[in-house]
Order: structure tokens, then C-alpha cells, then sequence
């Protein structure tokens, strides 16, 4: 078989494309297709791709999709899921690396950008506290509890520790509303004020509760509610 029509040259020709000039000019199946390519490169991966385009509905759907989701595509096995899960993480990683060590303020934009990849589509509620130095540095983005956060589920004592542990002067605290209502519940206002309580103990700022719900934040410092 010639190798311009093989599996194998439409493969090298999209690797080609992407490594002159980035994505600009990609379809999503085949932005899938590459990363289906990463760990398994001997079968040809444009139907799966565009099957997994079909299920999920478009490539952030792809990427956010679990294992377990994934696997129930004919033909997706491990190796592909590899590919998938990888990218999504070394994004992860890359946009925290940005924030680590950066003013708070100075970097909000970045720090909102990691926090929505990190937690916009996760399908169970995530409490992530973000520690600040006295000159309100980020030393550290940590998820601290998972799960549905009531008032019970998030213990002020595991937050002190970290923020003793950390020797952090202050905190902004952040956590996700699966359902994509970006609105406080009476949970959550409860949650800060006895956090912020907890705080204030050892002399600790507490400076925002973010909610990320789908692109769309609720800030409590903007609405006075902190």
C-alpha cells in the first residue's frame, strides 16, 4: 500500500501539520486522534476519535470523560486512555506551575484559568484551599475533602493543620458545584463563616470562598460576603 494513503502516512502527515503550526486548523476528531496515537501508533485511530466525538459531544467531553466512560467505546482500550489522560493532567499541571509562587491579585486570571480546568467538570463537589504567604504568594493549590460539602464533610481542624503545616498567613478557599449553579447554598456560607472562625484563631486571613460552577465563579469578596 502506498504510504501517502496508509494508516501510518495520515498519521505522519497530522503530525506534521501540527508540529509547523500548533492546532490552528484541526478538527476536534482529529486532535483526538492524536492523542489516541500517543501510546497505541500501530492501528489507525480516526474511527474511534470520531466515534468518541459522537458520544461525548465535543473534544472537552472527550477529555473529561472517566475511564470507565471511555472504555465503553468500541475499541478504546487503555493504551488510548493513556493518551487522553495524560494531556488533561500535564494541562493541569502546567497551569498550576503558572500560579505557584505568583501574587495572588497579579495572577487572579491564571489562577481562575487553572481553577476551572481543574474543577469545572468534575462530577462530585471538590474543596480546594489555596495558600497564600504574608505577601499573598500562592504557596500551594491543595483539594482537601471530596464529595457532597456539607456542613459536617469539611472539618475546620484538617484545614488548620494544612495551613500550620504550610506556615500560610492566609487562605482563599475554592470549590466546584456540579450542578453548574454558580449561586451559594446556605451549606457554603456556612462552611466559610466557621472556617473563617477556624482562622481567625491563629490569626489567619481568610480572603475569598470561589465557587466554580462550569465557566461561570462566584466570588464571595465581591459580594461582601466574607
Amino acid at each position: 500500500m502506498n504510504s501517502v494513503s496508509s494508516p501510518q502516512g495520515h498519521y505522519a502527515r497530522l503530525r506534521q501539520r501540527f508540529l509547523t503550526a500548533g492546532l490552528d486548523g484541526f478538527l476536534n476528531y482529529e486532535v483526538i486522534e492524536l492523542l489516541l496515537k500517543l501510546a497505541d501508533n500501530r492501528r489507525d485511530q480516526k474511527i474511534k476519535a470520531k466515534e468518541l466525538l459522537h458520544q461525548f459531544k465535543s473534544l472537552r467531553g472527550v477529555l473529561e470523560a472517566s475511564p470507565a466512560q471511555l472504555k465503553k467505546v468500541k475499541g478504546v482500550g487503555d493504551a488510548n486512555i493513556f493518551g487522553l489522560k495524560l494531556v488533561q493532567e500535564v494541562a493541569r499541571r502546567y497551569l498550576k506551575d503558572q500560579v505557584i509562587g505568583e501574587e495572588v491579585i497579579q495572577s487572579s486570571e491564571a489562577v481562575i484559568d487553572y481553577l476551572k480546568h481543574n474543577l469545572r467538570d468534575r462530577n462530585r463537589e471538590v474543596f480546594m484551599v489555596i495558600l497564600l504567604n504574608g505577601k499573598n504568594r500562592i504557596i500551594d493549590l491543595v483539594e482537601l475533602f471530596e464529595g457532597t460539602l456539607t456542613t459536617s464533610a469539611v472539618y475546620p481542624r484538617e484545614v488548620i493543620k494544612l495551613v500550620l503545616e504550610r506556615d500560610a498567613a492566609a487562605v482563599i478557599f475554592v470549590h466546584n458545584h456540579p450542578s453548574g449553579n454558580p449561586n451559594p447554598s446556605h451549606d457554603d456560607h456556612t462552611i466559610t463563616k466557621k472556617l473563617k472562625a477556624a482562622c481567625a484563631t491563629i490569626d489567619v486571613q481568610v480572603h475569598d470562598h470561589i465557587i466554580i460552577a462550569d465557566n461561570k465563579t462566584t466570588s464571595f469578596a465581591d459580594k461582601g460576603m466574607v
